[in-house]
């Protein structure tokens, strides 16, 4: 059967309920109605391009569980494909929703089409970090026309959602050059538009283009993710002038978006003081008209190198407990090297406690439910039916079993002074005894 609609969002706005939003729905233990409302608003986005047919739909936005995304690619010093492979196994299993390819190195689009034919998470690009292999040219040799070829490639390949620096425009450089910073620019698109900006005396391709870019994502419904090119780098620079200009372009894009119905993320910073996340979450949705709001991080210190999965899933718990809506996962090897296949367990694991923390404070409908059934099986020391539940059960297994107790009822930390223990004995009705083997 034929679409009469091309993206989540016009279908919304026709009144359409399509069969994503009803998978939403289900997920998300709301009614189909009630996503079709707030993805018309623009509130919720769906992440889906008509090319991607292994997609499980997922909501990102006001109302839905805290989403997650994991980064990998290959790189010149790292190309192997199989091992990236092997972590988006990792990432699906651990329960990423979304992989975004930022391979950066040669020919990336074998690697991307086996991406989006396998997986059921959500795919995102980064087509600027793309777009040096893709064309075989220097930075400087690049036209505007040849970025918006990458953009539709992508497209054409079944990408679900694309990060656009598009506010980093000749306004939002001004108020970055004005307002010194330690770390300048640290987003790699951001900074290689920045570059190019300055060595052509040129507008942003994709400020001066958008209307084309939206265009492209609309015909295959992808989602524009619009980039933070001035995201803060080091606690320092959070919320500054550069910050907050591109920020006030982005709210302006983000409109210009939905009047072509191309459905909208906006994504955020960075690094930031744990005091600054809750003012910085209400005022980019206040800025940006309520739209999904992505952030990496916030990393909350800059001196915990080999620790900024920690870092960040401090920041991650407060951001999205304060209104974000999809958390950018942070590994171990941040700032050190291209991620491992552990780094990247670690850091989705790190990422699914800052937003199952997050649920929990937002009231998400059953985000409890899981906790509950952990206490109740802790309750009665059913230590099979801990590991069945718990995200990552393999690991804690292996370190019950690691020092093994005398007691399985027990663990070798309390051994038969277990408090839960205690309580249980004493509230059947039977005697506490330490000292007597019974």
């Amino acid at each position: 059967m034929m679409r009469n609609y091309k993206t989540q969002m016009e279908a919304a706005k026709k009144g359409i309920i399509t069969p994503e939003m009803e998978l939403v729905a289900k997920k998300e233990y709301t009614t189909p109605e009630k996503v079709r409302e707030s993805v018309a608003k623009g509130e919720v986005a769906i992440p889906c391009n008509v090319n991607h047919t292994s997609i499980s739909a997922e909501g990102i936005g006001a109302g839905m569980r805290t989403k997650i995304n994991v980064n990998l690619g290959i790189s010149g010093d790292c190309k192997n494909y199989d091992v990236e492979m092997q972590k988006v196994d990792t990432a699906l299993k651990f329960g990423a929703e979304a992989i975004m390819d930022l391979s950066n190195y040669g020919k990336t689009n074998t690697f991307r089409r086996e991406l989006i034919a396998k997986s059921p998470a959500m795919i995102g690009t980064v087509p600027m970090y793309d777009a040096i292999g893709y064309l075989e040219k220097d930075l400087l040799e690049i036209e505007a026309e040849d970025f918006l070829k990458v953009v539709r490639a992508h497209a054409e390949e079944g990408v679900d959602f694309m990060t656009i620096h598009a506010g980093i425009n000749r306004r939002a450089v001004e108020a970055f050059m004005r307002d010194k910073r330690k770390m300048n620019i640290v987003s790699r698109g951001g900074s290689l538009l920045f570059a190019w900006m300055m060595m052509t005396g040129r507008e942003n391709p994709f400020y001066e283009f958008y209307d084309e870019v939206l265009d492209i994502l609309a015909e295959h419904d992808v989602t524009i993710s619009l980039g933070d090119a001035l995201r803060p780098g080091c606690i320092d620079d959070a919320t500054d002038a550069g910050q907050i200009s591109e920020l006030i372009e982005l709210g302006a894009l983000t409109e210009r978006a939905w009047e072509k119905n191309v459905q909208v993320m906006v994504e955020g910073p960075g690094h930031m003081a744990m005091n600054e996340i809750e003012a910085n979450m209400k005022l980019q949705k206040r800025i940006c008209h309520n739209a999904p709001f992505y952030v990496l991080g916030p990393l909350v210190t800059d001196i915990f190198p080999g620790y900024d999965h920690i870092t960040s899933a401090i920041g991650g718990a407060i951001a999205a407990a304060s209104g974000a809506d999809f958390l950018c996962y942070v590994t171990p090897a941040e700032h050190l090297r291209l991620p491992d296949l552990n780094d990247v367990k670690e850091g989705v694991i790190a990422s699914r406690i800052a937003a199952h923390a997050a649920d929990i404070a937002k009231g998400i409908p059953h985000a409890r439910d899981k906790d509950n059934e952990m206490a109740e099986a802790r309750h009665v020391l059913d230590w099979d039916r801990m590991f069945e539940i718990a995200v990552d059960g393999e690991k804690a297994k292996a370190y019950f079993e690691s020092t093994p107790p005398a007691d399985r009822h027990t663990c070798s930390m309390c051994g038969k002074m277990c408090a839960v223990r205690t309580t249980n004995l004493i509230l059947e009705g039977k005697k506490v005894e330490f000292c007597t083997e019974k």
